[in-house]
């Protein structure tokens, strides 16, 4: 088949899944499937062959992150019914003061805190980011408003076990430990750079609190509702664990696996430290530290409702995840990597650029940054080999395009909307303005370090 048909089947294959998603409601793992179908059979696979190409890439990808992704959700599962986010919060308070808040709290959630499911990890963090937003200064509201959307969104797409993070490296064939070592330096420039542009903006006019806030709650109701949900932590805080147990899984689990990413970079080969510091092993020491505390110090009712909700979040995102890998598996069959390589040059910047735009218009078009990313990496797995770029970059840029234009068809943009008290235009400001700003911005460290690395 030319290559000009291979490359109006893949097109129409993306306008598809889009459309299928976006227009005809179909469930985004649904859609993808039929897109791998679809470019299968138009491109000469074969009924036959089309078939175990769709279920090869979904096994070989469920073989590399599956126990990945459900350790990760199931220690954040855990994690966060032992109250450990309220009470790191209250000790970064106490440690840095409540006007750098913003920059601890988002550094925070984008790196240490992403076992923990994003829409859960949202629930649970906005009320303390809105109860504590008049003691961070002028502009509070809006500040930590963005600290969360940025903590969240960029921390989901580049550091483990965040959902995007690990789906990008396994679909890209990226080590693990080094995706969270690159991963986390991205994140961690890219949050604190784009806040304080965002900080900067906001205290020349770029916020307007009688435009961006919600007004529905008083001054007084505002108060009361802080006073109540701070002596409600107060009592669940004293039936807690210490913060220091709380956190000492998930801390062991990140150590690990980058001790694994630095003795792998250093050289240092061996059957301990490949055991110890894989991400897999990692995460179940740290899955059975936690278990063992939440035996110890909760209700055993609570311990089981914990698992439950990390069985049940784990679900959707593993089957999401395996479809991704069934569309990266029909691209490659199909020779899409070899036609591509002609519009890739061998240097870094140029490629890393592209990988970008084609992350960026996939999630403009389909609004979810897990399936922007997914596809995006899909799609462009097969001209790795011809970029001479370490794979690991690939993988950020096309992180970093997926979080470009945050907008209405994102849960995430409602769910801040709605707990943190603001309009639709404030809204429009904090989340789809700022995490576009980390997009942009998140590209200056990865091309610094494809260059240097």
């Amino acid at each position: 088949m030319s290559d000009i048909a291979v490359l109006g089947n893949t097109a129409v294959a993306i306008i598809g899944v889009v459309l299928l998603i976006l227009r005809a409601r179909i469930n985004p793992a649904i859609a993808l499937v039929v897109g791998a179908l679809y470019l299968g059979l138009t491109t000469g696979l074969g009924p036959e062959e089309t078939l175990t190409t769709v279920a090869t890439g979904f096994g070989d990808l469920m073989a590399e992150v599956g126990l990945l992704i459900a350790f990760g959700v199931l220690l954040g599962s855990v994690m966060s019914s032992l109250g450990a986010i309220e009470k790191l919060v209250r000790l970064l308070v106490r440690s840095f003061g409540p006007r750098a808040l913003p920059y601890t709290f988002a550094v925070t959630i984008g790196t240490v805190m992403q076992s923990i499911f994003a829409d859960v990890l949202l629930v649970i963090t906005a009320p303390l980011a809105r109860r504590l937003a008049p003691r961070v200064g002028a502009f509070g509201a809006a500040r930590m408003a963005a600290a969360m959307a940025l903590g969240i969104e960029v921390g989901l797409t580049f550091v483990l076990p965040g959902v995007g993070a690990i789906a990008l490296a396994g679909v890209l064939d990226v080590p693990f430990g080094r995706m969270f070592l690159f991963g986390t330096v991205t994140a961690a420039v890219a949050i604190t750079l784009t806040l304080l542009l965002f900080t900067a903006l906001v205290r020349r006019g770029f916020w307007k609190p009688e435009l961006d806030e919600n007004d529905d709650f008083t001054a007084i109701d505002a108060a009361a509702e802080r006073d109540a949900a701070e002596e409600q932590a107060r009592v669940r805080e004293d039936a807690l664990p210490p913060l220091g147990l709380s956190l000492s899984p998930l801390l062991l689990a990140l150590g690990l696996i980058a001790f694994g990413a630095v003795a792998e970079m250093a050289g240092l080969d061996g059957p301990v430290v490949a055991f110890f510091g894989d991400p897999v092993v990692a995460l179940l020491i740290g899955l059975i530290g936690a278990c063992l505390i939440a035996r110890w110090r909760l209700p055993r009712a609570e311990s089981e409702a914990a698992f439950k909700r990390g069985f049940h979040e784990s679900g959707q995102i593993l089957i999401l995840t395996g479809v991704g890998g069934s569309l990266a598996a029909t691209v490659q069959a199909i020779g899409l990597g070899d036609i591509l390589e002609g519009y890739f040059s061998s240097s870094t910047v140029a490629p890393l650029l592209l990988v970008w735009v084609v992350a960026a218009c996939l999630h403009i078009a389909i609004g979810s940054v897990t399936i922007s990313a997914i596809t995006a990496a899909g799609v462009l797995s097969p001209v790795i080999p011809a970029l001479g770029i370490d794979p690991v970059f690939v993988a950020l840029a096309a992180g970093a395009g997926s979080l470009f234009i945050v907008h209405a068809t994102s849960n995430t943009f409602w769910l801040l909307q709605t707990l943190l008290g603001q309009t639709t235009r404030g809204t429009l400001k904090s989340c789809t303005f700022a995490v576009s700003c980390a997009s942009v911005i998140a590209m200056g460290p990865i091309q610094l370090m494809a260059l240097v690395f």
